[in-house]
């Protein structure tokens, strides 16, 4: 391993809540794809089966942000533990209820529940800030847990879908639910690298973090960005299966996810200079081009290579996301700031997951891809529209919503005395 990623793991502490954080991720890219994969075996009903995918990813979009706003008052032990006996609570009577046949509406019940899996990638990205905040260490640590994000993400549905295929349907959401309950409860259990909370009656006064007009360019970014995967992810399938070689399409998507791997790799052994606001919108907006290539594409072995190509932006404007996330919200706020990113993200898959069903059905894959095209371009407008706000004076910068947090209360104490 380069010396920067031996150096970001030699804090006590480190290997454990990283490994701990890894297993605990696993779910977040298994259980969808694990449940559309058990309720169409079971009872063959692909509408149901995606009907509870969504009903979960929207689920975690409203249920995530205020998990990690609880983490920040009251700390991650005392809020994931019981979050995670929510979820996995659900997700037994998730699997029975599938297994027994009992009424879909319980279906449904128990997938809303499964959606209240806490943002598990938030919580050790927190661990790191708190650990090397305001040192080089900080970039590397970020870097890292982008390239995590994609090995769960390449890796997470083949073994889902392996098990439930090859051994019994309900074995990938179980092997999901057996992960999240290890990852929390191990990485809960390190009380030295959990950060500090902070009660909302001294911070913040209980004020979302997406006050934060930097956060809400981030957010809604972010929301376009989702709907560029999400729309990929579809439309490869459609695509790979119209050229006839549909069970290629998990290895071209695995080459998708690589080249985000690789790029993450790289950036995180870059000491880079200037503003991560700038780096951030060369970022969205190379996401934006690289979607070009795909509406020419003529065969799998070229959408490969375009893909991966494609892949090389996406992780670095992660970690530099993360890096402005960490400079426009208050540090009492952070976990909640970076889950707000991610449900962003997961809004934006969705969105794009469904209309370029819509695109595939009514002309065809390759129309499809017009799609992610499209959402690049909507990323990148949205990123030159808010780019002032992402800007800040280099003396501002870790602390302003903080000083006029404390600010604001000094006025009040002013006007009631």
């Amino acid at each position: 391993m380069s010396s920067p990623y031996r150096a970001l793991f030699a804090a006590p502490g480190a290997k454990a809540f990283s490994a701990a954080g890894f297993l605990g991720r696993l779910p977040l890219a298994m259980m969808g794809i694990g449940v559309v994969t058990m309720v169409s075996q079971l009872t063959g009903r692909y509408g149901l089966a995606g009907a509870l995918s969504a009903t979960i990813a929207l689920a975690a979009a409203v249920a995530g942000p205020q998990v990690s706003r609880l983490v920040d008052q009251h700390g991650q032990r005392r809020v994931l533990r019981p979050a995670v006996l929510v979820t996995l609570t659900s997700a037994a009577g998730l699997l029975l209820t599938a297994h027994f046949r009992w009424p879909d509406w319980l279906l449904f019940v128990c997938s809303a529940g499964v959606g209240c899996t806490p943002s598990i990638g938030a919580m050790t990205r927190a661990r790191w800030a708190a650990l090397y905040r305001g040192t080089p260490h900080l970039h590397t640590a970020y870097s890292f847990e982008s390239v995590v994000d994609e090995v769960c993400f390449i890796f997470g549905p083949i073994i889902s879908i392996g098990l439930s295929t090859a051994w019994f349907p309900e074995a990938g959401p179980l092997l999901a639910g057996c992960f999240l309950a290890v990852g929390v409860f191990w990485l809960t259990a390190q009380r030295a690298t959990e950060p500090a909370p902070h009660p909302r009656e001294r911070h913040g006064r209980g004020r979302s973090a997406l006050r934060s007009p930097g956060l809400q360019v981030l957010v809604l970014t972010f929301v376009a960005t989702g709907a560029i995967f999400g729309a990929v992810d579809v439309v490869t399938v459609a695509y790979a299966e119209e050229q006839g070689h549909k069970s290629a399409a998990s290895l071209v998507l695995a080459v998708y996810a690589a080249g985000s791997c690789a790029a993450g790799i790289v950036f995180g052994l870059l000491r880079l200079a200037g503003p991560p606001a700038r780096r951030w919108l060369l970022g969205v907006c190379a996401m934006a081009v690289s979607m070009i290539p795909l509406q020419l594409v003529g065969n799998l072995p070229f959408l490969a290579v375009a893909l991966f190509v494609a892949g090389l932006a996406i992780a670095p404007t992660m970690i530099t996301t993360m890096a402005l996330v960490e400079e426009h919200v208050p540090r009492a706020q952070l976990t909640e700031g970076m889950t707000w990113v991610s449900t962003g993200l997961a809004v934006g898959v969705a969105l794009g997951s469904s209309v370029s069903g819509w695109v595939i059905d009514a002309a065809g894959a390759d129309a499809g891809y017009g799609v992610p095209g499209v959402a690049g371009a909507v990323a990148a407008a949205v990123g030159f529209l808010g780019y002032r706000r992402l800007r800040r004076p280099a003396g501002q910068r870790g602390g302003t919503l903080e000083r006029h947090s404390q600010r604001d209360d000094d006025h009040e104490q002013h006007d009631m005395a």
